[in-house]
């Protein structure tokens, strides 16, 4: 069950740390997943989401305790399985701020390797200081004129290595302790973005022609809450098999509590889940 085939993946224009792919696109490696998939007998529901998950307990075994898992699907079906395999990823954290939205695909943008080429030779801003927000000012710095960083704490949380690397170039600034007020357009385009000095509290507006928001990440769990535990940020709880505290669902990926948010690191989590959920079935009679 997918809404889109390939999720964050499809959205990643330059991948160098697949094992045995020197280098890769994102549309090509979900193209490749997706030719994989069908080679087997599976059935593939697109375009549906699972809007939430029902457990009724049930005798599998020897043992009570054991449950049949439903799915209920925003298209109105339902699913029933004894086994489930959650690996729905997660979305980008959103500022929230004026201008934002509305200008999602104008100027404002998640991901800089699918829209930095757009902006070649102009002045963008990337907010946050994590090690997304510098890796992308990074990136950006060799497309665009200039790169701005916005750091809402007075420090950057990014590691020092990529610090440094940012401040060896010339074309990028770095502003911290100010907080992102708005984002202004003008006939449809960005043209300059607002912010505020948290300590003095003067407003002043930045020129440019994009923003990258690059301020976290935010899992994809919320059919599961009730249902599995999850940490104070949303990811779902797993061991070292890819078990929840609910025998029977399993869950990988970005939408876990696994560090380190890669695409190679998700894929092996994904095979630990299935063999996971193949042992706990040729358990049950």
């Amino acid at each position: 069950i997918a809404d889109v085939m390939g999720g964050q993946v499809k959205d990643t224009m330059g991948i160098e740390n697949f094992i045995s792919v020197p280098t890769t696109t994102g549309p090509e490696l979900v193209a490749g997943l997706k030719a994989h998939l069908e080679s087997y007998d599976i059935t593939l529901k697109q375009h549906v989401k699972v809007d939430s998950i029902t457990l009724e307990s049930i005798t599998l075994n020897k043992e009570d305790g054991h449950a049949l898992k439903t799915l209920h699907l925003n298209s109105g079906a339902e699913i029933e399985t004894k086994s489930i395999i959650v690996a729905t990823g997660a979305k980008w954290r959103e500022l929230g701020v004026p201008g934002e939205r509305e200008n999602i695909g104008q100027g404002v943008a998640y991901c800089p390797h699918c829209d930095g080429p757009f902006f070649k030779g102009k002045d963008v801003a990337v907010v946050g200081g994590g090690n997304s927000g510098i890796e992308a000012a990074i990136d950006l710095a060799g497309i665009v004129n200039k790169v701005t960083v916005l750091e809402f704490m007075p420090t950057l949380k990014a590691d020092d290595v990529l610090i440094k690397q940012a401040q060896k170039r010339d074309n990028i600034e770095i502003l911290k302790n100010v907080a992102t007020e708005e984002i202004l357009a003008d006939n449809g385009k960005v043209v300059a973005l607002r912010y505020k000095e948290r300590e003095s509290g003067d407003i002043t507006d930045l020129d440019l022609s994009a923003v990258f928001v690059q301020i976290g990440l935010v899992p994809n769990s919320q059919m599961l809450q009730g249902v599995v535990e999850l940490s104070q940020y949303g990811e779902v709880v797993i061991n070292d098999k890819c078990e929840t505290n609910v025998p029977g669902i399993f869950a990988c990926g970005d939408v876990t509590t696994v560090p380190f948010k890669q695409i190679v690191i998700a894929a092996g989590e994904g095979s630990k889940a299935a063999l996971s959920a193949f042992n706990y079935l040729s358990q049950l009679d």
